[in-house]
């Protein structure tokens, strides 16, 4: 055929039709692009929430990976219910009955990780144009969720505690919202957490006011000091409107993949029909390997190891940015979870500082994206989980460099 004959062929070709407006809409992860930056060699990266590798327990998950094979290859390698393993959800629910919540292996759902859990349930609950109120700022994989799935996201006014209950009491009663969705122990990305008066408080709104409650918790078991806070789903009145998130992520290893939802019943049976139709079910083989870790392994001493390396992560963190950043800086101290919020002097925009930082060999994640609205630009996250101690004390002198330089110009 002739070029002109291909040209005339091309020209005759209707190109496809366009991709939905969700999908175009929606911006892509900042947090996922400055990961992509800072991969090279030499980079001290405070910008991702990763769990430090070296404290996985590779050789516990090995032996139960290999135990979910000697038990049963046919069944590891094969297709599974939709609700997920018995034995994992039971598991699931003993560990939540043991933290105050009366949990049954039916009251649970097995997730592809929590992320999983909080796009099933927004498949669930949100249609086009509903108000979904959010803190302010929240978890960026949230806003990007409730977006695509077409809501109207509202933020809530927060204070350093969090969610200022008679605020939202007056934006419930004016906005009429289908869901509030909160992490509120420390929270990503700030590292505040809800006291028990204000939790009670946002449920009995939920309660008197009609509105679901969407709880996502995959830092709780990361306490580093003061005592644990009772979920917002054992609130009085919270009980048949509250979606509790949980992951294994944080806990035992990120690729794994294993996140878990508790719901009331006909919520937890629409987001298994939504699983249905998503993946079918979670990882069998990783689902009875996890299972056979938590029947065999003491987690509670694990997480015990991995505390207290975080916590001294965190210290480091503190102690380094009291050395190295001016007094017109200022952060929170978290008591756990895995983030740092910060927030730079007057006049000061943290995402143009972070392109100073990256050719300093450091880099953060700016406070912007977290926003549901205007943002306070000087705000930073900096995770501290990561990095040993002398890695972080190095990290936050090259930000310090940073800092002047940027403030030289």
């Amino acid at each position: 055929m002739s070029a002109a004959a291909d040209a005339a062929t091309a020209e005759a070709l209707a190109p496809p039709p366009a991709f939905a407006a969700r999908a175009t809409s929606v911006e892509g992860s900042p947090v996922r692009e400055i990961l992509a930056l800072t991969q090279r060699p030499g980079i001290i990266s405070f910008a991702g929430g990763l769990p430090a590798p070296e404290l996985f327990d590779t050789e516990g998950l090995r032996a139960s990976y290999d135990a979910a094979f000697a038990v049963s290859a046919r069944r590891a390698l094969q297709y599974s219910t939709t609700e997920g393993a018995p034995e994992l959800r039971e598991a699931v629910a003993a560990r939540a009955t043991a933290r105050g919540l009366p949990t049954d292996a039916d009251d649970v759902l097995i997730t592809s990780g929590s992320q999983q859990a909080l796009t099933l349930i927004t498949a669930t609950l949100i249609e086009p144009g509903d108000v979904v109120l959010v803190e302010n700022p929240t978890y960026l994989a949230a806003l990007q969720c409730f977006r695509l799935a077409g809501a109207r996201v509202v933020p809530v006014p927060c204070d350093d505690q969090g969610i200022l209950p008679d605020a939202l009491a007056d934006l419930v009663a004016r906005e009429r919202p289908k869901l509030l969705y909160t992490v509120p122990t420390f929270q990503n990305p700030t590292g505040r957490t809800l006291p028990a008066a204000r939790r009670a408080a946002v449920a009995e709104t939920a309660a008197r006011l009609g509105l679901w409650l969407v709880e996502d918790d995959p830092y709780g078991d990361l306490r580093y000091e003061g005592s644990h806070v009772p979920w917002l789903a054992a609130q009085p009145g919270a009980e048949d409107r509250t979606a509790l998130l949980g992951s294994f992520s944080k806990i035992m290893a990120p690729g794994l993949r294993l996140g878990w939802l508790r719901a009331p019943a006909a919520l937890r049976r629409a987001a298994v029909v939504a699983k249905q139709a998503a993946d079918l079910h979670t990882s069998t083989v990783d689902q009875l390997a996890a299972a056979h870790y938590l029947t065999t392994v003491d987690l509670d001493a694990h997480i015990a190891t991995v505390r207290a390396a975080y916590r001294e992560r965190r210290d480091a963190l503190q102690a380094a940015l009291s050395r190295t950043l001016s007094a017109d800086c200022d952060w929170n101290l978290p008591a756990g979870g895995m983030f740092v919020w910060a927030r730079l002097p007057e006049d000061h925009d943290a995402t143009a500082l972070l392109k100073t930082a990256v050719a300093h060999d450091v880099a953060f994640v700016p406070g912007a994206p977290f926003y549901t609205g205007p943002p306070d630009p000087r705000t930073l996250r900096l995770s501290f989980t990561t990095h040993t101690p002398p890695e972080i004390t190095e990290g936050v002198s090259r930000l310090g460099r940073a800092l002047q330089e940027y403030g030289g110009r």
